[in-house]
């Protein structure tokens, strides 16, 4: 593959220019910024015995935005010019209007970077990845006879930014993204059963090249796989669950961390609006959002406006305490942005949303959580699932799962889903572990059609009452 050279951004734009063009796009508004973003991504997909799909892309492009209280003009493209810039500050400014806006004040300074500023493939021959996912597949092959079709993908990528401030500030940020994943088939008389396992982060591909380490990823693929082979019917019924450390977390982050950014509460639209200072979860529980976490895939050095990240604590020990907010609600709500305003591109304009969202542990010995479910579910891994933000319920459904009768675990069940809302899962947290976990690095998150990364985590936990949809009794 041959690697596309950017010209430099202050080679493309002048930069005093382009920001007499941005002062005179915001002159009157609240707020705005000039985003400027390139990225170069590659990826490759070895399925059933061979080379499925190699891509490589690389972009960049620019999006100027003015704010005047709930309004916002936004204008994007992929031709990095000064008349390019002219047009987009001339469409930003009519969706403003004229004159009466408050400038807001400019983001704090923000310190070091979180992660390396390289690309996390450079040195990484294309030939040598490919050798890897062979090598990978034919390790998962030989492992189990019972193992039919292997997929491992393998995708790196690296994001610059530059923010221009109309008052002058000008902030950067190199974005590094790796990521490894296994899956495998197992069948066993006319049975086939699936697991996958992977991750990655803000880091090179050196790492997870390592033998140690992909050979984990193809292990824990095959165990869950075999685990489900031997899987039967889930219960149905409303008991109480056990939910395991790490990736689970997603069900917090979704249950949880949207009803509690910062839009859906200045428009009420969230099951936690107007609960400030409340008691919205169980003595014991706190959830936090934190971005500053290094080399995470959910942390970033500085958000998409320019605010520095922050480790914000949303409950405190059952008290909802804060919201997650960018610039714009921030203002609009009377309180200070929290670093978690972000988009997916240049082509789309920020908003408020998680980095890595997390429930700090407790100091209860997991197996003693465990010990105490008397007749429920014991949850381990989490696939997709639907949450209606306005009023937080929930339906995710298990990729392994097991049946408890008497603090014993029993079965593998198969086809679980768990059904519930996050407001009343939160009151209904009857033990928190002492194992906390973050998940480890495989999070996407989507809202009003953006994606960004993300990450979760948490402890064991037991939540009592909820539904467990199943297809036996």
């Amino acid at each position: 593959m041959t690697r596309t050279t950017f010209q430099p951004f202050e080679d493309m734009l002048d930069q005093d220019q382009a920001q007499t063009i941005l002062r005179k796009a915001v002159a009157g508004a609240d707020d705005g910024e000039l985003f400027l973003e390139r990225t170069v991504s590659e990826s490759l997909v070895f399925d059933d015995g061979r080379l499925r799909n190699s891509g490589y892309t690389a972009g960049q492009g620019f999006g100027l935005r003015a704010v005047r209280g709930e309004t916002t003009g936004y204008a994007h493209s992929t031709e990095i010019t000064l008349p390019a810039l002219h047009r987009a500050a001339e469409t930003a400014r009519l969706a403003v209007g004229q004159g009466g806006g408050i400038a807001a004040e400019a983001p704090a300074m923000r310190g070091g970077s979180l992660y390396m500023d390289a690309d996390p493939a450079e040195g990484i021959g294309i030939a040598n990845r490919i050798e890897l996912l062979r090598e990978i597949d034919a390790y998962a092959r030989a492992a189990d006879p019972r193992v039919v079709q292997v997929s491992v993908s393998m995708a790196s990528s690296l994001q610059e930014i530059v923010i221009l401030r109309p008052e002058g500030g000008l902030v950067t940020d190199i974005r590094p993204m790796a990521r490894l994943n296994v899956s495998v088939i197992v069948e066993n008389n006319d049975r086939r059963e699936s697991g996958s396992s992977g991750g990655g982060g803000r880091v090179s591909l050196a790492g997870l090249m390592e033998t140690a380490h992909w050979r984990a990823q193809v292990d824990e693929a095959l165990r869950i796989a075999l685990v489900n082979l031997r899987s039967v019917a889930a219960p149905a019924g409303v008991m109480d669950v056990v939910l395991g450390p790490g990736w689970p977390g997603i069900l917090l982050h979704e249950a949880v961390g949207h009803g509690l950014e910062g839009d859906f509460n200045r428009k009420r639209a969230s099951a936690f609006a107007g609960l400030m200072g409340q008691r919205v979860a169980a003595p014991g529980v706190t959830v936090v959002d934190d971005g500053t976490i290094p080399d995470r895939r959910g942390s970033i050095s500085v958000d998409d406006e320019g605010t520095p990240p922050a480790r914000n604590v949303l409950i405190e020990d059952g008290i909802l305490v804060g919201y997650m907010q960018d610039r714009q609600n921030a203002r609009l709500m009377g309180v200070s942005p929290t670093g978690n305003g972000r988009r997916e591109s240049f082509a789309h304009a920020p908003m408020p949303r998680m980095t890595n969202t997390y429930m700090p542990g407790g100091d209860a010995d997991p197996a003693a959580i465990l010990a105490d479910l008397k007749d429920g579910v014991y949850a381990t891994g989490f696939g997709g699932g639907q949450v209606d933000i306005t009023n937080g319920k929930f339906v995710f459904s298990c990729t392994e799962a097991y049946r408890v009768k008497n603090g014993q675990v029993g079965d593998p069940i198969r086809g679980a889903t768990l059904i519930g809302d996050g407001a009343t899962a939160l009151q209904q947290i009857r033990a928190i572990g002492n194992d906390m976990t973050l998940d480890p690095g495989i999070g996407n998150c989507g809202k009003q059609g953006q994606w960004v990364p993300v990450g979760v985590g948490q402890p064991t936990l037991m939540i009592g009452g909820l539904t467990v949809g199943g297809s036996a009794a």
